[in-house]
């Protein structure tokens, strides 16, 4: 891969990124050397396992890998209990009629028997019994007749067939299997014992049909009684799924003993590399199918170079450049220009095919859709591309359970070649320091980077605007625009002198006034012909000390930076070393500031600033849109103003995105807060939040239409005799009037989340999510664990 000047000199051009001096690092080492490739996660499967895993397409903020839908909902039921009471019931009730009918308690029983049958048959009266063989025989298969229609009609009554999906078919193989032979094994004996009347009424049939003398041959006899077993059986085999056991056993026999190798497939499986085989790079593919099999590539690099070949089919030179790499290194080719080709240590789950992270799960809420409890949540460029809101207290889990995750899945995606990211927090909170190509430590004399306070730009408007933002976007009274007039004001002239744009100190003192400094430079741009950046100077001395001069304002502001601990940074000139935003334009960078929030909280706050102001003006400005470039402020508390509300805005269209984290929504003026929340397309309340922060995310989720059921009880007035005893007998055993429930079914709608909800109904370790795609896709809030 080229390296576009990541290894060049220092400087601060858009092309390069500053490195300490010295002589560049030397290229990646050969494959043999290179870093040992690892597992899509710690306890996961293997590469060629996770590559064949399916990732079906749904909803916005779904984990796609491995997922599997949810059963459809099905309607409240009877209870466990009542279907075994209806069971109970209809088992003795069945017995007790079959007794009284062996015993002849049932009048009138014979008489349909006698009315399709022979007179001579039966002996006279409505009571006589059979009085010939054929009456016998008849009354019998009658009898055996009448047992399975008392069998079925108690079996509808108890519902026998739902107790049985429920407690046997619901539990599976083998346990189905099993209790489904002894069921028939319980039925063979009751047949044989002929407790259950099937074995003469069977052998009647057969010789009214085929004649008595068929029973003279004990082989018929044999093949009759085993037909007569195998009916029995074979209901009980239908319902266990005996066949389909018996070929799941056979199959496991058989998977069990290795059979020899098979020729390759005629459709190419993932890990096979088939959209290079189809454009006839199959030696290539060959190559790759190789590294994956013996284990010498991993996620990353499948990613990486999947990435490559989607960007290079547009290149013929870059594509074979790409194939020339992978036939030489193998998986090792087009490495990011780190040589990195994963991270030392990973703390959440990742899928760099789809590029999520895998952040917790919904949880078994009312509040969450039936389809998606239980289901990954996770989180993705395409969702990270409208931006996200985060608010929570202190130790809500912001930082580890949402931050970090997603600046490692960026980090990831980074080396992968798709993205860069920018995080910005306290030292050592957003990842190791190996994790990142650049680590910008303000006010640590360690430090390799300094800042650019001017974004790297050379245009002194573009700086003043950008500046003004950082120093006085929080101060409601003063107009930014005024601002960056100023400081147009004096950069121009400055830069026109001395080549660059002043330090710290020296734009302190212009910005005072101070009296020697205006005269030297007012001096520089006479001799050096700069007559119209005099113009700009002269300008800026009439309008010094004059009402609503916002110069007082921003020297007080410059004046925090100006302390000795960040005398070495800021700097500018040949000398300087400072890190410019510009270089995430084309470079799939993984940069991480550290700010010094605990000793210097105010300066931090106003780097922030600047940092969210730069980083808007440089992705909204970028010519080459193809890199997703991210943006993690893990604290943007007083940092988020008028005009990187409009930026955040903006950042979808040029694929860009930001993740801001607040402990609450009054971190930001109250005139930013409907702007802000409607800019972002994503919004995460975390567990602890405010009533009055949840009532904005009430407003922002809207509402929805539910059924309610209302259930109102009214006391029941008997007017007979014998109804009003049974009522007060009622009474006097419960100690409660008889009443009727009268129940209203209506249509209302409601907040998807009310502020009191959010504010008490949260637990620990929980947040609400809601999630848009840059398509303008949505997906409800929902309540999520977060235990990615």
């Amino acid at each position: 891969m080229d390296t576009e000047g990541t290894y060049d000199a220092r400087g601060t051009g858009a092309e390069r990124v500053p490195r300490p001096a010295g002589p560049p690092p030397a290229a990646p080492p050969p494959p043999t050397y290179a870093p040992q490739p690892r597992r899509p996660a710690a306890d996961g499967p293997g590469v060629e396992e996770w590559l064949r895993t399916p990732r079906p397409v749904r909803e916005p903020g779904v984990w796609r890998y491995g997922h599997v839908p949810r059963p459809p909902e099905k309607p409240e039921g009877v209870s466990d209990r009542s279907l075994l009471v209806g069971v109970l019931i209809s088992v003795l009730s069945g017995l007790l009629l079959w007794s009284l009918w062996r015993n002849g308690y049932i009048p009138y029983r014979l008489v349909p028997l006698k009315l399709f049958t022979p007179g001579d048959w039966w002996y006279a009266g409505t009571f006589g019994g059979p009085r010939t063989i054929e009456g016998a025989d008849a009354l019998t298969v009658y009898e055996a007749v009448l047992f399975g229609l008392l069998v079925y009609g108690c079996g509808r009554l108890g519902n026998w067939s739902e107790i049985f999906r429920r407690h046997v078919a619901g539990r599976g193989q083998p346990f189905l299997g099993l209790a489904t032979a002894a069921g028939g094994a319980l039925a063979e004996l009751l047949v044989w014992k002929d407790a259950v009347p099937l074995v003469r009424p069977g052998l009647i049939l057969v010789a009214s049909v085929a004649g008595g003398e068929i029973y003279q041959s004990q082989t018929v006899v044999n093949v009759i009684y085993a037909l007569i077993a195998l009916g029995v059986l074979w209901p009980f085999a239908r319902l266990g799924r005996w066949r389909e056991l018996a070929a799941a056993r056979r199959g496991r026999a058989a998977a069990a003993v290795p059979d020899a190798p098979a020729g390759p497939p005629d459709a190419p499986t993932p890990e096979q590399w088939p959209e290079l085989r189809e454009a006839g790079m199959r030696d290539a593919a060959e190559a790759l199918t190789a590294e994956v099999r013996t284990g010498r590539m991993n996620d990353v690099d499948v990613a990486r170079l999947r990435h490559a070949w989607s960007v290079g089919r547009g290149h013929p030179e870059r594509l074979a450049a790409l194939t020339e790499a992978v036939l030489r290194t193998g998986g090792a080719a087009a490495l990011h220009p780190s040589g990195a080709r994963d991270l030392a240590r990973r703390t959440v789950r990742h899928d760099l095919l789809t590029g999520q992270v895998r952040i917790g799960s919904c949880t078994d809420d009312p509040h969450n859709p039936y389809a998606r409890r239980g289901s990954g949540v996770a989180l993705e460029p395409a969702l990270l591309g409208t931006s996200l809101l985060a608010v929570g207290p202190p130790g809500a889990g912001k930082s580890a359970r949402l931050v970090r995750p997603v600046v490692e899945s960026l980090a990831l995606q980074a080396l992968a070649g798709r993205a860069a990211v920018l995080a910005v927090g306290a030292g050592g909170e957003l990842g190791p320091d190996d994790a990142f190509d650049v680590v910008v430590r303000i006010g640590d004399p360690a430090s390799v980077h300094d800042f650019d306070l001017y974004g790297g730009t050379t245009d002194p408007d573009e700086a003043a605007g950008v500046l003004a933002e950082g120093l006085v976007g929080d101060v409601t009274h003063l107009d930014s625009r005024r601002a960056a007039t100023v400081l147009a004001q004096l950069l121009g002239p400055y830069r026109a002198v001395h080549g660059h744009f002043p330090g710290v100190p020296a734009l302190r003192e212009l910005l005072d006034g101070d009296t020697a400094a205006i005269d030297a430079l007012r001096e520089a741009l006479g001799a050096g012909g700069h007559q119209s950046m005099l113009r700009e100077l002269e300008a800026r001395t009439r309008q010094k000390g004059g009402a609503g001069d916002p110069g007082p304002v921003l020297a007080d502001r410059i004046a925090l930076l100006d302390r000795p601990a960040f005398a070495p940074f800021f700097a500018t000139g040949d000398q300087a070393r400072p890190f410019s935003l510009r270089s995430l334009e084309h470079l799939p960078l993984r940069v991480r500031i550290d700010l010094p929030e605990r000793a210097h909280a105010e300066a931090s706050r106003l780097l922030t600033r600047l940092v969210l102001a730069q980083f808007t003006a440089v992705t909204a400005a970028r010519t080459d849109r193809s890199l997703f470039v991210c943006l993690v402020l893990d604290d943007a508390t007083h940092t988020v103003t008028a005009e990187t509300v409009r930026g955040i805005r903006r950042l979808r269209s040029v694929n860009a995105g930001a993740l801001l984290t607040l402990r609450t929504v009054d971190d930001v003026p109250e005139g930013l807060h409907t702007a802000l929340l409607g800019a972002v397309g994503c919004c995460m309340a975390f567990s602890g939040v405010t009533t009055w922060d949840g009532k904005r995310f009430a407003e922002v989720w809207g509402k929805e239409w539910v059924e309610t059921r209302e259930v109102a009880q009214h006391a029941v007035f008997a007017d007979q005799p014998f109804t009003r005893a049974l009522h007060g007998l009622r009474k006097l055993v419960t100690g409660k009037v008889v009443t009727r429930d009268a129940v209203t079914v209506r249509r209302v709608e409601r907040e998807r989340w009310s502020a009191s909800e959010l504010a008490y109904q949260v637990p620990p370790g929980h947040a609400v999510l809601s999630v848009t795609t840059v398509e303008g896709e949505h997906a409800p809030p929902l309540l999520v664990t977060l235990d990615g």
